[in-house]
């Protein structure tokens, strides 16, 4: 079984775009669990219109912004696979089935991205232009390669990763570390979707940090070594 978790807040201008690209991928079996921040616009309207069971709708009561929001998601799954998804990217029609057959033999993937502006044209790049991939967790840890809605992973490594370390700074990076330096991780040279860039992304990943130098050496890097090992040590 498949479920494909997805934080919204305010989408309402790309969200079915991104919904009608994923669910014309999945069976009748699988499941969209999405976790709302609260949106004040259609959002839920959009969704809700679908009148399809696959489409699972949470509000987010807790903490609120895009990490807790996407933990909130992942909480609510059942599916042996996960896929992480935001509201304004458009998936290819071949991501399930690639994602699938590269899982056969690791426990998380990540796969490249085109990356398109608000309109859905191309900017003219490939997320992996900005971020090589590496297998290595001290190239990870030195600069992440780690873009939430281009992983998929196995129940195990969800099962191992929540709850969410406090001190995290975002939900991909944390998965995505996590997995790399314990378990078996992908990377596939593949372009699976679109990911948007329109001015008013959650995620910053394509433009310059808003983190200091010393504050991504302690936050970033030792402390997600702490917490790595206090959590491996706890599911052993």
């Amino acid at each position: 079984m498949i479920s494909v978790c997805m934080a919204t807040f305010n989408g309402e201008k790309y969200i079915k775009q991104q919904m009608d690209s994923i669910l014309c991928q999945l069976s009748k079996d699988d499941e969209v669990i999405v976790s709302d921040d609260g949106s004040k616009d259609k959002t839920i309207q959009i969704l809700e219109a679908y009148h399809d069971p696959r489409i699972k709708i949470f509000i987010n009561h807790g903490p609120h912004g895009f990490t807790k929001n996407f933990e909130n998601a992942l909480k609510k799954c059942r599916g042996d696979i996960i896929f992480l998804s935001d509201q304004d990217d458009v998936w290819k029609k071949n991501k399930v089935d690639v994602s699938l057959e590269q899982l056969k033999d690791a426990e998380l993937i990540v796969h490249d991205a085109k990356l398109i502006d608000g309109d859905g044209n191309s900017l003219g790049h490939n997320f992996s232009e900005y971020k090589h991939h590496h297998t290595g967790f001290l190239w990870n840890l030195l600069t992440s390669r780690f873009l939430g809605c281009c992983l998929v992973f196995r129940r195990n490594i969800l099962d191992e990763c929540l709850p969410f370390p406090d001190d995290i700074i975002s939900h991909d990076y944390w998965i995505g570390m996590y997995s790399v330096a314990i378990h078996k991780v992908k990377f596939v040279p593949e372009v699976l979707m679109y990911y948007r860039r329109h001015g008013n992304n959650a995620s910053t990943v394509t433009q310059k940090s808003p983190y200091s130098f010393w504050f991504k050496i302690y936050n970033k890097r030792f402390k997600v070594c702490i917490d790595i090992i206090k959590r491996w040590k706890s599911v052993k």
